[in-house]
C-alpha cells in the first residue's frame, strides 16, 4: 500500500473537485472528460455534481457497486487500513466530506487522506 500524490486538475486545484479526481482515477479518464460526463449525470438527475447520489449513479453506470463499511468501530477503520485490506481492484471511498480512489491497494489523492474514515465505497473488483 502506498499513497500516490495525484492531481490531474488542469490548474492543479485541490479543493472542491475530489469527486472528479477520484472518479477519473477509477475510470482511467481525464479530469475534463470526467467533469463533463458527471455534469451530464447531474443535469439528468437535477442535482449537484458533487452529491453522493450523482457520482454514485455515475459509478453504477460504469459497473461499480456500492457497499457500506460496518459500523462496528466507526472511528477506527481508516482509508489506509481499507487499502491494506483491499490489495486488488478499483475502489472509490466516500467519507461524507471527501472522495478518494484506491487502485490495487494504492491511495490516489491530491493530499494524504490515509487517516480519513470511510463510510461507504464503490468497487469495480478485480
Amino acid at each position: 500500500m502506498a499513497y500516490i500524490k495525484f492531481n490531474n486538475n488542469p490548474y492543479k486545484r485541490s479543493v472542491g473537485d475530489c469527486v472528479i479526481r477520484a472518479l477519473s482515477v477509477a475510470l482511467k479518464k481525464s479530469w475534463n472528460d470526467t467533469f463533463w460526463e458527471l455534469a451530464g449525470k447531474a443535469y439528468e438527475l437535477s442535482d449537484m455534481m458533487s452529491s453522493n447520489n450523482v457520482w454514485g449513479e455515475y459509478l453504477k453506470d460504469h459497473g461499480f457497486r456500492r457497499n457500506v463499511i460496518p459500523n462496528s468501530c466507526p472511528d477506527c477503520y481508516s482509508v489506509s487500513e481499507f487499502a491494506l485490506d483491499h490489495p486488488y481492484g478499483v475502489y472509490v471511498l466516500g467519507t461524507g466530506t471527501h472522495a478518494v480512489a484506491i487502485v490495487n491497494g494504492d491511495i490516489y489523492d491530491a493530499w494524504d487522506s490515509s487517516r480519513e474514515i470511510p463510510i461507504y465505497y464503490y468497487e469495480k473488483g478485480v
